[in-house]
C-alpha cells in the first residue's frame, strides 16, 4: 500500500462529497434489498445481481466506484453468512451506514499526468504529493478523507517480495507501560506517551467544544481543531512504531513477541487509555509483516507467567505491577522485571538453546540497561 497526499481544489472536494453521499445511498439500498430477499427467501443476492440491478443508474459516478460499493455490501453479508454459521453472539444484519469516507477505483478511472496531478474519472485532475512512485503493478485506488479533513490516495500495488538472507541473531521483547519494550539484551526502549504529553491541550480544545451551539459554525470550527489534534497524536504515534519496527527487524533474524489478549487487558479502567496509547497489537502487526520483507520470522509465545517465572531456576512468585525488580528467594537472581520478562519470553522459542546458556549468563542489575530516547532509535538503528 502506498499512500499520498491529495489536495483537492473547492470544485473537486464538491465532487467527492457527492460521490461519497451517493455510495451511501446505494450501500443502503443494496442493504435494504439484500435484506429483504433473505427474509423472504432465505438466500442473498450476488455481487452479480447488485451490478445488474445498478446497470444504468447514477451517471454522476463511475461505474466501477458503484462496482466496488455492491463489493462491499456483498463481503458484508459473507460475514453475516459466517456468524450465522459460526453461532456467533452478535449476528445480526450488516448496519446500514450513516456516512461513507472513501471511495475505490477497482481497476482503472485513474491515471498520472505529466503536471503531477492524479486524473481521477468524474473528479478531475487532483493535485498529488507523489513523493516516490507507487511500485509494482497498481490494482486498486481509494480515495479516502479523514476527520481532520485531510485528504489521501492509497494506490494497492502488487510487488514480488524478494528472498533475503538475514544475518541477525534473535531477540525477546516484552512489551510495557513504564517502558515501551525491554529486548532480552537488555536494550530498553521509553514509552513516548503521545497521548499524555498533548492531553493538556486536547482537554483545553474539548471543553471549548462542548461548550459551543450545536449546529453553528464555531462548533464547526471547534471540532476540526479537535479533530487535528487526534489526528497529529495518531501521526506521533504511527512514525514511532514504524521507525520502531524496522530498526528491530533489520537488526534481529527471529523476534519472538507474547500473544497478548489486548482487548481483555484494556477492560482495567485504570490502565485502558495507555494500553490504547502504547498499541501494543499494532506493533506485533507491523513486526510481522515488517520482518517477511527482511527475511527474518515473528514468533509469538503464551504469556502465561512471564513476569512471575525466574528466567534462571524457574521459579514462580507472585509479581504485582506495583513491584518493578524481580528477586528470585531461590537462586538470587536480581533484576528488573521486564528483563526478566523478555528473556523467558525468548527462552519460550528454545532460542538459547545455541548461545549462552541461561545460568551461565550474569543478570543485569536494575537500571543498567542502556536506555533510548522517547521517539529515538539511536541504540539499535543499523547503518
Amino acid at each position: 500500500m502506498y499512500q499520498y497526499r491529495l489536495y483537492p481544489s473547492r470544485k473537486q472536494q464538491e465532487r467527492l462529497y457527492s460521490t461519497f453521499n451517493v455510495c451511501k445511498e446505494v450501500y443502503n439500498e443494496l442493504l435494504e434489498l439484500n435484506i429483504n430477499t433473505y427474509k423472504s427467501t432465505k438466500k442473498g443476492v450476488s455481487k452479480f445481481g447488485f451490478n445488474k440491478y445498478l446497470r444504468g443508474k447514477h451517471p454522476e459516478v463511475f461505474s466501477q466506484v458503484l462496482q466496488n460499493v455492491s463489493d462491499r455490501v456483498d463481503k458484508a453479508f459473507k460475514n453475516f453468512y459466517r456468524r450465522c454459521k459460526e453461532n456467533a453472539k452478535e449476528k445480526g444484519f450488516p448496519r446500514f451506514k450513516s456516512q461513507v469516507h472513501s471511495i475505490t477505483y477497482p481497476q482503472s478511472g485513474f491515471k498520472f499526468t505529466n503536471d503531477k496531478r492524479l486524473y481521477c474519472s468524474k473528479i478531475g485532475n487532483i493535485p498529488i504529493v507523489l513523493h516516490r512512485p507507487p511500485k509494482g503493478t497498481v490494482k486498486t485506488l481509494t480515495i479516502k478523507r479523514n476527520h481532520a479533513c485531510q485528504w489521501f490516495a492509497v494506490f494497492a500495488c502488487e510487488v514480488e517480495i524478494s528472498k533475503v538472507k538475514h544475518t541477525g541473531g534473535k531477540v525477546g521483547v516484552d512489551v510495557g507501560l513504564e517502558n515501551y519494550a525491554t529486548l532480552s539484551d537488555g536494550t530498553v526502549i521509553a514509552n513516548p506517551r503521545n497521548l499524555l504529553k498533548s492531553e493538556h491541550r486536547l482537554v483545553r480544545l474539548q471543553r471549548s467544544l462542548s461548550r459551543k451551539v450545536k449546529s453553528s459554525n464555531n462548533r464547526k470550527k471547534a471540532r476540526f481543531k479537535v479533530a487535528r489534534l487526534h489526528q497529529r497524536i495518531e501521526d506521533q504515534r504511527s512514525d514511532f512504531l514504524h521507525k520502531l519496527t524496522r530498526s528491530l527487524t533489520r537488526r534481529y533474524k527471529t523476534i519472538s513477541i507474547e500473544n497478548l489478549n489486548v482487548k481483555g487487558m484494556v477492560r482495567n479502567h485504570c490502565l485502558s487509555k495507555h494500553i490504547h496509547d502504547a498499541s501494543w497489537a499494532r506493533f506485533a502487526q507491523m513486526l510481522s509483516y515488517k520482518a517477511v520483507t527482511c527475511g527474518g520470522e515473528v514468533i509469538g509465545v503464551n504469556p502465561r507467567n512471564t513476569s512471575r517465572a525466574c528466567n534462571n531456576c524457574g521459579h514462580v512468585m507472585d509479581m504485582p505491577l506495583s513491584k518493578r525488580q524481580f528477586k528470585c528467594p531461590v537462586c538470587g537472581l536480581v533484576c528488573h522485571r521486564d528483563l526478566n520478562a523478555a528473556r523467558n519470553i525468548e527462552d519460550r522459542c528454545g532460542l538459547h538453546q545455541i548461545s549462552t546458556p541461561v545460568d551461565s549468563r550474569p543478570p543485569l542489575p536494575l537500571g543498567a540497561s542502556p536506555l533510548v530516547e522517547a521517539g529515538t532509535i539511536c541504540d539499535i538503528a543499523t547503518p
